[in-house]
């Protein structure tokens, strides 16, 4: 077989159902390949090697099956890393195959090698984003490197891989067997329970708390243990904060649902996590948007506060705070065994009753603007209105910028894989181009993308794909006249007026610029509506979701709209802020 049918072939054998990317002379060999298996592997063609990577990263998130990708040598590839960082902070996975220049033409200087340090080092360049990086220098390396891919990509924490094909081994042939991936990989357990001792030892710190806390981060998705965390939950009557990534217990009981914590999370939460005296942590990371920076007293008081962290990673149990007990286990499994073996469960009425008094609080200083009549709309208003027309099982993407901050502290998912966001590496244009990937993973269940103007600017040309494949995908593009949360940033920290390159304006009279995204996805061949009053939303809303096409929702959205803090974030040597509501503590 050649090369590049090898790779096709172990594809298949996988269950791959989808090949994303863009074309270029390092992949004609494996696009030839693709042609003739294309019955049972469909090959997606997109129009920026970026948007590939999120449709592959967001069809993980949602399926946890990991698609492939394919680009080109050079910058066709060197176009896909801001993917592959979303991807890798946030431990989702796909195959990113990448073409290269012949391997008779290493060190030569040909058309795209990166190769001035070492040749064609498309390896060097992926490295920091994915597990492992694989370069195969001929044909017979193949099927090995392939069958270690899937196992690196899906075992563990999951993360994506690389694998680099210079353009002769995709067709030279080889006659080493393709590997079958139900005998390498159907007889491993991904188990991973928790010695007997140390479920004693948690059950004993929880039933000592008055105060406990459960935080539920990211990990509780990819381990699929949101059940067993909210049976847990219920049962021993302790309530949930979540890292902004983990917001995914919509099935939780209210009372126990506190929100995520952190600079952008509710008051309920950072105000329990911050005075509880026992924490249990799954699958989160502590990182800085999430823990107020660390700042004692802000979202954390690690110690005194007792913490006990189950992690799948042991790289992450006391990386940002010390652990009473630390525990390198699946929080599924754990949670089971926590279930299992709870028995008694401690007095928490006293807890809960402070924590629906603090959540009323909250309720009342925000809520009014979520029907505010306002024009532009208060970003409240434009959530509100949204979570009224998605289904519960609805799938909402978030992109990056201010509107990702408001869907933080506003939205309420249906459950697991509903709300979707690129957290760790922030990547621009993960929304854009993922809601892609979420109308592949579940065809049935509408998805809406809510993106920056800023956003829809970077990668129009996924709504382009969506018309060309018919995915009915629909983007709601807030509009507000800038890259907006750091517009905010130059006021916060360097004073009023202080502003430069964040606001869209013309240069020569200095007026507020806006595209009219509505006529531009109308022009590619989708739906555009603009919306300018909150009484307009809904209908547009719902339009766009009944219509079955791809379709661009324009909202104009208040651009000073100050968004509600009960934490903080720093960003050193700089002053952080002090919160905004309900602090200090009383």
């Amino acid at each position: 077989m050649k090369g590049a049918e090898i790779i096709t072939e172990y594809l298949v054998r996988e269950g791959v159902p989808y090949l994303v990317g863009t074309c270029g002379h390092g992949d004609l060999g494996l696009l030839d390949a693709l042609y003739d298996r294309r019955g049972e592997i469909r090959t997606l063609s997109v129009h920026h090697e970026s948007a590939a990577g999120f449709i592959a990263d967001v069809y993980y998130r949602i399926r946890h099956r990991p698609l492939a990708t394919f680009t080109s040598v050079g910058p066709g590839s060197a176009n896909l890393p801001v993917a592959l960082g979303s991807a890798f902070m946030d431990s989702s996975a796909f195959l990113a195959i990448t073409g290269n220049v012949p391997t008779t033409q290493f060190n030569r200087s040909p058309f795209q090698e990166t190769g001035r340090h070492f040749q064609a080092d498309a390896p060097g360049v992926f490295r920091p984003y994915v597990k492992r990086s694989f370069q195969a220098t001929r044909a017979d390396q193949l099927p090995l490197m392939l069958r270690q891919a899937f196992a690196t990509m899906l075992g563990g924490r999951p993360g994506p891989v690389h694998l680099d094909v210079p353009l002769d081994v995709f067709v030279e042939t080889s006659e080493e067997p393709v590997p079958d991936p139900v005998l390498w990989r159907q007889g491993i357990s991904r188990r991973s329970a928790a010695a007997a001792e140390d479920i004693a030892r948690v059950l004993e710190l929880l039933r000592g708390a008055e105060r406990p806390v459960i935080v539920a981060g990211n990990g509780v998705q990819n381990a699929e243990a949101a059940e067993e965390l909210a049976a847990f939950a219920a049962t021993a009557r302790i309530p949930v904060a979540t890292s902004p990534l983990g917001k995914i217990l919509g099935r939780l009981p209210a009372a126990l649902n506190l929100g995520a914590t952190g600079r952008n999370g509710t008051y309920q939460a950072n105000r329990a996590t911050r005075n509880a005296d026992v924490i249990l942590a799954l699958g989160t990371r502590f990182d800085d948007r999430s823990t107020s920076s660390w700042l004692p007293g802000y979202t954390y008081r690690i110690p005194p506060t007792r913490l006990i962290q189950i992690d799948a990673d042991p790289a992450e149990l006391g990386h940002n705070y010390p652990a009473t007990l630390g525990i390198a286990a699946n929080p599924k499994d754990v949670l089971v065994q926590l279930r299992d073996s709870l028995g008694t469960v401690s007095d928490t009425h006293r807890w809960l009753d402070a924590i629906a008094a603090w959540t009323r609080e909250w309720e009342q200083h925000v809520a009014p603007n979520r029907a505010s009549d306002a024009a532009p709309l208060r970003p409240e208003r434009v959530l509100a209105e949204l979570r009224g027309a998605l289904p519960q099982d609805g799938i909402l993407l978030s992109d990056v910028g201010s509107h990702h901050n408001w869907i933080v502290q506003e939205w309420q998912p249906g459950g697991p894989g509903t709300l979707l966001q690129c957290w760790g590496f922030a990547s621009m244009c993960f929304g854009m181009a993922g809601v892609l990937g979420a109308r592949l993973a579940a065809p049935e269940t509408p998805a809406v993308a809510v993106v920056g103007d800023g956003c829809f600017l970077m990668l129009p040309s996924v709504v382009a794909t969506a018309v060309e494949y018919g995915l009915p995908a629909v983007w709601l593009v807030w509009n507000n006249g800038g890259y907006v949360s750091i517009r905010d940033q130059q006021r916060g920290y360097f004073g009023a007026g202080r502003e430069l390159a964040t606001s869209f304006r013309y240069d020569a009279g200095g007026g507020p610029y806006s595209a009219d995204h509505a006529a531009m996805a109308r022009s590619m061949g989708a739906e555009g509506l603009r919306v300018e009053t909150p009484s307009d939303l809904a209908p547009a809303l719902k339009t766009a979701l009944n219509s079955g096409r791809p379709t661009v929702i324009d909202v104009l959205v208040e651009p000073e709209a100050v968004q509600p803090s009960s934490a903080t974030w720093q960003l050193p040597p700089l002053q952080h802020p002090e919160p905004s509501f309900g602090w200090p503590d009383i």
